[in-house]
Order: C-alpha cells, then sequence, then structure tokens
C-alpha cells in the first residue's frame, strides 16, 4: 500500500468511528475559533501563499466543478435540466446521481442516461474556475489529486500531474471485475448518443460488454457499482505519494478546494495531518459553506469561506 493510500485508510477509520458527526456536517476534530481576516485580506494572502510556496499540492473536489456550472448532481436545478431534460421531464430525478440510484424498466434505458451523463462530462468545455486556478499555478511545482471524475483537469493538464483516486469518466470497466483492465468510453459513448437521438434508450447492441467475460461494462468510477482497484487505481495512489514524500520537506502548499462532508477523508483531513506533520508545510482551504481549520495547524492554515469560482478569479487577477 502506497503512502497517500494508507493515510486515506487511516482517515477512513476515523470517519467510521464518528459516522454520526460528519452526517450531521460536522467534524470530530478541534476546531479554530476566530474571526476570519476581511475578504480582501485573504485573496492577498492565497495569492502571496502560491507565490511563497517552493511546490502545491492542489486537492480538487466536487465544490469546484460545482462553482464552474457543474452543479446538476444533487438536484433538478437549471443545469440538470439543461443536460439531463427528456429525462428530467419523464422521471423527475432531483439531480444526475439520483438517476443513477433508481431502478429502470430497461437496461437499454438505464445506459441512455448513462451514456448521457458521462458525454456530458466528457464533452464539457474547461470550467472558468480551472482556468483561474490554471493562472494562479502557472510556472510553479505542482500536483493535483481529486476526487472529481468529470475529467476538467485532465483536460488542462498531463496524466502525469494528475491523480484521479476515484475514478475517471473516461473509461470503462467489468462491472464484475473479471479482468484488472480498463477500455476507452469516450468513442462508445459518443456512438450511443448519436443512436439515441432525441429517444431515452440506446439500441441493445450498444450496451458495452466486457472484452474478456462477455458481460456488461460499466464506467471506471466509485459510486455505482463494483469500482475497480486494481493496477491503474494503485497507480493514481502511487503517484501522488511520490509527489508528497519527494517534496515533503520543501515549502509545500497544500490548497483544498471544494471538499464537502461525504469525502473529507481523501483530501481534507489527509491534508490537515500533513500540514501538521511536515515543517514548512501551509494549508489554505477554499469552500462555500464549511469553516473548518483545525487548532493544531491555525498558525500554519486559513480558510476561506466564500464562493470558490469568485475567490479563484480575484486571486488570479490581483496576482498578474
Amino acid at each position: 500500500m502506497s503512502f497517500y493510500e494508507d493515510l486515506v485508510m487511516q482517515t477512513q477509520m476515523n470517519y467510521s468511528r464518528y459516522y454520526g458527526v460528519y452526517r450531521a456536517g460536522k467534524t470530530p476534530y478541534a476546531l479554530l475559533e476566530k474571526p476570519a481576516l476581511p475578504y480582501e485580506e485573504q485573496i492577498h494572502r492565497l495569492a502571496r501563499e502560491i507565490d511563497e510556496a517552493e511546490c502545491i499540492l492542489v486537492g480538487g473536489a466536487s465544490g469546484l466543478s460545482a462553482a464552474g456550472g457543474g452543479d446538476f448532481y444533487y438536484e433538478d436545478n437549471a443545469s440538470y435540466r439543461k443536460y439531463f431534460g427528456k429525462y428530467a421531464e419523464k422521471y423527475h430525478f432531483n439531480g444526475a446521481f439520483d438517476g443513477m440510484m433508481r431502478p429502470w424498466d430497461s437496461r437499454e434505458e438505464f445506459w441512455g442516461y448513462l451514456a448521457t451523463f458521462l458525454h456530458t462530462t466528457q464533452t464539457a468545455e474547461i470550467r472558468e474556475p480551472y482556468r483561474d486556478l490554471d493562472k494562479l499555478l502557472k510556472g510553479k511545482d505542482f500536483f493535483v489529486l481529486t476526487t472529481n471524475q468529470d475529467t476538467q483537469f485532465i483536460k488542462l493538464y498531463p496524466e502525469e500531474k494528475v491523480t484521479e483516486i476515484q475514478g475517471d469518466h473516461r473509461f470503462f470497466q467489468c462491472a464484475g471485475c473479471c479482468t484488472d483492465e480498463t477500455w476507452d468510453a469516450v468513442k462508445p459513448v459518443n456512438e450511443m448518443i448519436k443512436a439515441m437521438g432525441e429517444g431515452t434508450a440506446v439500441p441493445a447492441e450498444l450496451i458495452p460488454k466486457c472484452p474478456y467475460c462477455g458481460g456488461e461494462a460499466f464506467p471506471w468510477v466509485r459510486g455505482y457499482g463494483n469500482f475497480l482497484q486494481g493496477k491503474k487505481y494503485e497507480e493514481q495512489y502511487e503517484k501522488v505519494s511520490h509527489y508528497v514524500l519527494e517534496h515533503k520537506d520543501k515549502k509545500i502548499l497544500f490548497l483544498e478546494l471544494g471538499v464537502g462532508r461525504l469525502t473529507p477523508m481523501f483530501i481534507q483531513e489527509p491534508f490537515w495531518n500533513l500540514t501538521l506533520s511536515f515543517p514548512k508545510a501551509r494549508y489554505i482551504a477554499v469552500n462555500n459553506q464549511y469553516d473548518f481549520l483545525p487548532k493544531d495547524i491555525e498558525e500554519k492554515g486559513m480558510v476561506i469561506v466564500e464562493d470558490i469560482a469568485k475567490v479563484l478569479k480575484d486571486a488570479a487577477e490581483w496576482s498578474e
């Protein structure tokens, strides 16, 4: 098991132990209780910390994509209607994830919905918060760790600079995990979308199959089924582990963006632990809801509670 994966496993045990606390939208850690700096000072400090850091580990979570318009996952809003309109009218799902959890009359209809979901993220343009973050990172030594599966970071940066520990919408796996291989999902999804047209179901012959056992394929993503934690998965953890250990004695900034309460064990809590452990480490989080800064790292960290898109844009403009 790699260094960072072991750290995640430890924080997952903590999550299980205090599940009720997390479910209530809180944290079991003792938090700093001090008034925040004025917003302008926070932006200046963010830009300065990025500029002065020798290296940066970005932790990008769902709030980052939501801030740029990728907010169709949990509610029936304008974004959901834009991309999933025909399913919203027919089934009245409360967001994209809701549709993944409902029973379907046929696999053809389910795959019509799933292909729509994957096509939406595969073909989405790079969202503005990501572009502003890219401006802030320009010329820096950085690495990206993300729990997002929506391919936004991988559209900006090469594979070797990004770790995707929750999977990636560009790949299929065997739903039964009969093989350790993953394969391209982009072309099959395009074919399903074209064949479906204005309908809501794909032809049965286009439902992706595993080339080894003949069973259904499934996106290589955690959350909906039997997520394949094989070679590709381990490679993701090895990449981020290598970066962290290689830079542990440098002035490293852990930059957390948009972590919610469902998965604090992948980015937030490991970042807290590493900030406390590494002598020159710094920590900054941007979150539109949660002001969580442990007392143990109060001298090394800051939380900006504000819209992520606004923060990154303001910081990028101030840095120009």
